[in-house]
């Protein structure tokens, strides 16, 4: 399937990946090339829009990277950022110089609202400068829309030809309306409609997949990490039983890892019934990393062993047609494939076949992929939570962690303590979730009680147990919340659910009812009584130490009780 493509040409910025996942997100299709590209090649790809990056050069030297004018007359609308906004301006008869005063970090930036690029952006807003030169003045028949105390221009457009130049970095978080001005650049200025997303991709791929393959075989080293994992369950989709996956237990993986693995992808599982190999390596790594002791050493036998577990059990399925890697955009990215700026490492997936594995073709379903872009297409795909949203581990595993020579022992010490600062981790990204969820909550409440015709004010109150035992309310591997937390905001948000007790306060009954039915979706009158707590108090809780919140600010449960009087307590079991 064709998307509509935003390409990003890279003259050698930072923030190139960046820059493209914030498109991304705008659920528009962006891909990365160098400036050096053969233009031809860009127009074939026929693009909605075109966004060239920053870059550390000044673009009044001779040496620094440039582009062939004509690319302004394609009638392509381009977003110039930084180096790539005075590339424009200089290109097009604008002056660019070295500032008087360079700007560096958060800069207040002045902005006219009239301009597409920043509509219902604020007229003052804070963004991100990282620049020692300065557009001096537009190019011709450009119309100046953003400046800054010390930057007379911060941005500046020509709008009838599609050209806009923002002297900051719309990408990162630190431009306060960034994520915005590029959501106007791509449906604002680019008319694109939003047609990248995960649902599709998964669906159109596991079909293409299916026509690729046909009946042939597939072979999968599967690692248990996000990216080879999501691959598997995509190719299981595809192709079932002619999919074969390798997991090789060497021993040094996370805290019952192999048997996370091996319960999704294991015999058993209908969702991914495919034909599943579990190698027992542990002894066989052990033995060959005894007495070793130089970190690199130890890294390359990890390495070089597992390519020989996996050619040892290529041998025994035999031939194959397909050998399947999770290789993903950032690997091809950093491997100097695409973009301009340096090499940051080789990859594994990008040019490192076992040269024994006997196969045709090779198939990366997830090359065009972003790591956040991999871990929605395994939740679409049906993998669970605890797999696509772990961190990324490296291949030697806990191996690399211990210094000194490796054994059983010390592996076992480094799961335990790495599984202790995981569910740390997620005990954290848990508060976060529910901390945002249950901001969107009392708006909710408020605009239901008043449609239901029940005053917001002061008959119902949602109010948070701040004091909840971490260790007890996490379940890691469920990543389920199970606390008496609330708070205040304007409707359930969708998501990845979370399990959640709400404590409800209230005068009126009635208006409970209503506020449980937009809390599990359903018709006031048809909130089962099993889901709700029993009324008239709060159990073994201490009402001294439970926050309220209230139209006379944050009271304890007690204090309210004293001020309004004996209202009616109940709590809410579900998800959101």
């Amino acid at each position: 399937m064709q998307h509509e493509t935003v390409i990003v040409l890279d003259f050698g910025g930072q923030y190139n990946q960046l820059i493209a996942r914030r498109v991304r997100e705008n659920n528009v299709y962006c891909e990365i090339y160098s400036y050096k590209t053969d233009l031809a090649l860009i127009k074939a790809k026929n693009p909605k829009g075109i966004i060239f990056t920053g870059g550390p050069n000044s673009v009044y030297l001779e040496d620094s990277p440039t582009i062939d004018p004509e690319i302004f007359n394609w009638g392509v609308p381009i977003l110039g950022i930084c180096y790539g906004s005075q590339l424009m301006m200089h290109l097009l008869g604008g002056h660019v110089c070295r500032a008087p005063e360079r700007e560096y970090g958060k800069t207040e930036v002045f902005v006219d609202n009239s301009s597409k690029m920043f509509a219902d952006v604020q007229p003052s807003t804070i963004c991100w400068m990282s620049h020692n030169d300065y557009i001096e003045q537009a190019a011709p028949d450009f119309r100046i829309t953003a400046h800054t105390v010390n930057c007379p221009v911060a941005a500046a457009e020509n709008a009838e030809k599609g050209l806009y130049a923002v002297q900051f970095h719309p990408e990162v978080l630190h431009t306060a309306e960034g994520k915005k001005m590029l959501h106007n650049f791509v449906y604002n200025v680019c008319g694109c409609t939003g047609d990248w997303k995960m649902d599709s991709f998964v669906e159109n791929n596991v079909k293409a997949l299916r026509e690729e393959i046909g009946d042939g075989k597939v072979l999968c080293a599967l690692s248990g990490g996000v990216d080879s994992s999501v691959l598997a369950a995509m190719l299981a989709k595809a192709v079932g039983k002619q999919l074969t996956c390798v997991f090789v237990d060497h021993g040094l993986l996370r805290k019952n890892e192999k048997e996370e693995v091996c319960a999704v992808f294991g015999p058993g599982n209908p969702n991914f019934d495919i034909n599943f190999v579990c190698v027992d390596a542990r002894e066989r790594y052990f033995g060959k990393l005894a007495g070793v002791t130089e970190p690199e050493r130890k890294r390359k036998i990890i390495g070089e062993e597992f390519i020989r577990v996996f050619e040892e059990e290529a041998k025994k399925i035999g031939k194959v047609d397909f050998l399947a890697q999770g290789t993903i955009y950032p690997d091809v990215v950093e491997s100097g494939l695409g973009g301009e700026s340096t090499v940051i490492k080789s990859h594994h997936n990008v040019g490192g076949l076992p040269d024994t594995v006997d196969f045709k073709e090779l198939v990366e379903p997830l090359r065009n992929l972003f790591k956040d872009e991999v871990r929605q297409a395994g939740r679409e795909l049906g993998l669970p939570e605890y797999l696509v949203s772990r961190q990324p581990f490296p291949g030697p595993g806990l191996g690399i962690r211990i210094i000194g020579e490796v054994t059983p022992e010390k592996v076992a010490i480094v799961q335990d303590a790495d599984a202790m600062i995981n569910i740390c981790k997620m005990k954290t990204h848990a508060l976060e979730r529910i901390t945002g969820a249950v901001k969107n909550l009392y708006g909710c409440i408020t605009g239901v009680n008043k449609a239901a015709g029940h005053a917001a004010y002061p008959d119902s109150w949602v109010f948070a147990d701040m004091l909840t035992d971490l260790h007890r309310c996490v379940r890691p591997r469920l990543h389920i919340m199970d606390g008496i937390i609330a708070m205040e905001g304007n409707g359930p948000t969708s998501g990845t659910p979370i399990a959640m007790n709400v404590l409800l306060f209230s005068a009126d009954p009635v208006a409970l009812d209503t506020v449980y039915a937009a809390l599990i979706h359903l018709d006031p009158a048809t909130v089962p009584t099993c889901v709700r707590g029993a009324k008239g108090g709060i159990g073994v809780m201490d009402e001294g130490l439970i926050d309220v919140l209230t139209p006379d600010g944050v009271l304890t449960v007690s204090q309210a009780r004293e001020k309004y009087g004996n209202a009616q307590f109940d709590v809410f079991r579900g998800t959101m």
